[in-house]
């Protein structure tokens, strides 16, 4: 794909193309003419190629050309004349010659990431099925399942969260188990990510980091409340940590205080989604941030909007560059 492969300037000065792969009747004309033509195929030689021989070789090649000719080619060198002279192409000549149907597959290019990506919307998109089919076409053309166990790994917390925090759990488990299984075998936990996944409830609301990165960024970083800092050190000079409430003191192991610098209190990144656990989490935050907001006089709060897809990418990169 020269989208990716390719520099945007030298892309847009030029003429892209995108070629697709042939159709059943391509390949049975391409095939024909290998056949018959003298100069550039096996016109010369007496070749009689069954119906289901040729039909055989279309299906498996998988709309590749180079696929089905090279099976051809192996089909005519490796079947000697009869006492006529006739090559006799037959069904069982065919299976031997192309035995695995092919798949438009490359790790390094446009159909690997289509793939993955179809795999990761359809497991995201709540649809085991779709997953399946695409997991199944992805280790089909042998693709590195630890390459996709960490796409999972990456997609419970992403798309999963706090709708079902097992989700992380199955899936760290799964490639934990790959690991020391391998395949076929190791096939089995890879499944049942993928399912559990599929089938879980949805949660994104691990975005909410990423409007506390961007405020800590337009904004800047501010100091740490007094009794929130490190009381190990130089407690009784600089007053660290005095005031500090131990939370497990109460019966209920929660005390309203200051948590947050005081210019953002009331400032909630955070909101939770509805779905699946979280709206436990949901009712429990609600009667915290009441009992905080009574408790330090918080009149007014600010629910900061959600980031766009291209800002949270962004973000994503500043981490991997390191800042």
């Amino acid at each position: 794909n020269p989208y990716f492969e390719v520099i945007g300037a030298l892309v847009s000065r030029s003429r892209v193309f995108q070629l697709r792969h042939l159709d059943d009747n391509d390949v049975l004309t391409l095939l024909q003419r290998a056949i018959h033509d003298p100069e550039r195929g096996y016109g010369k030689l007496k070749i009689k190629a069954d119906e289901d021989a040729l039909q055989h070789l279309i299906h498996v090649a998988g709309g590749d050309a180079r696929n089905a000719l090279n099976a051809l080619e192996l089909a005519v060198e490796s079947t000697p004349p009869d006492a006529e002279g006739d090559i006799h192409i037959t069904l069982d000549v065919a299976q031997e010659s192309i035995q695995r149907r092919a798949v438009l597959y490359d790790k390094d290019a446009e159909a690997h990431n289509d793939t993955i990506s179809a795999f990761i919307k359809s497991v995201r998109g709540s649809d085991p099925d779709a997953a399946l089919y695409w997991l199944a076409k992805m280790l089909y053309a042998g693709e590195d399942p630890r390459f996709i166990l960490r796409r999972l790994l990456i997609l419970a917390g992403e798309d999963i969260g706090l709708g079902d925090p097992m989700g992380l759990v199955v899936a760290s488990a799964a490639a934990h188990a790959f690991d020391f299984v391998g395949l076929p075998e190791g096939i089995y936990p890879i499944v049942e990510a993928t399912l559990y996944l599929s089938t879980a409830p949805k949660s994104n609301t691990a975005t909410a980091y990423f409007k506390a990165f961007q405020m800590v960024e337009d904004e800047g970083i501010t100091d740490v409340p007094q009794h929130l800092q490190d009381a190990t050190r130089d407690a009784k000079a600089l007053g660290h940590g005095k005031g500090y409430q131990y939370p497990h003191e109460d019966p209920n192991h929660f005390l309203p205080q200051q948590y947050l610098p005081r210019p953002l209190l009331g400032t909630y990144f955070y909101k939770p989604s509805g779905q699946g656990y979280e709206s436990e989490v949901a009712l429990r935050l609600q009667s915290w941030r009441e009992a905080q907001r009574k408790a330090l006089g918080i009149t007014q709060t600010t629910d900061v909007p959600e980031l766009s897809q291209a800002t949270i990418e962004d973000i994503k990169h500043k981490h991997k560059a390191g800042g």
